[in-house]
């Protein structure tokens, strides 16, 4: 089931995070995070201008999906938003990503925002396949940009109208 997260649910959020960092190519991240260095984030996503949604199977958080600003406090980008999503790993596989996709498309087109926008390491092609599915497409492509000790990879911007459909 897909809800708006609540407090009690940062715990899951925080360790699903931590999976993707320790996977590396996942997130730009290279250390773990704690719990109380993601309470100002999570207080940041409110459900009526930029929510947090959770994933829940009997009371695990199995996924998230956050929609955040797109480069914050400027103006010209506040119909623009940045959609981030993370799916516990033994959850990977079950459709719970495509469901919070889904989910978070359609609350950004009732939020009346005009563009969602997906930043992905191309190193992680499950999330490219995965936004590709929903109609994103490749808006930009910055060429070795993530280091993982040593390992280079690409960033790349992924783009939705949410008015075409």
């Amino acid at each position: 089931m897909i809800g708006i997260a609540q407090f009690k649910d940062l715990e899951g959020i925080t360790e699903i995070y931590n999976q993707a960092i320790d996977a590396q190519f996942q997130t730009g991240f290279t250390q773990r995070v704690k719990l109380e260095d993601r309470i100002g984030w999570f207080n940041e996503h409110t459900p009526d201008t930029y929510p947090l949604f959770v994933y829940s199977v009997d009371d695990v958080v199995a996924g998230w999906l956050s929609v955040s600003p797109y480069r914050a406090g400027r103006g010209a980008f506040r119909f623009t938003v940045e959609v981030s999503y993370f799916v516990r790993k033994e959850y990977r596989g079950r459709g719970v990503g495509a469901q919070l996709i889904l989910h978070g498309i359609n609350a950004c087109r009732q939020l009346h925002y005009k563009t969602a926008i997906a930043i992905i390491l191309d190193k992680n092609t499950a999330s490219v396949k995965l936004v590709e599915k929903f109609g994103f497409k490749k808006w930009a492509h910055l060429p070795g940009v993530a280091d993982f000790e040593g390992v280079e990879c690409d960033h790349v911007y992924y783009g939705m109208k949410l008015n075409e459909g």
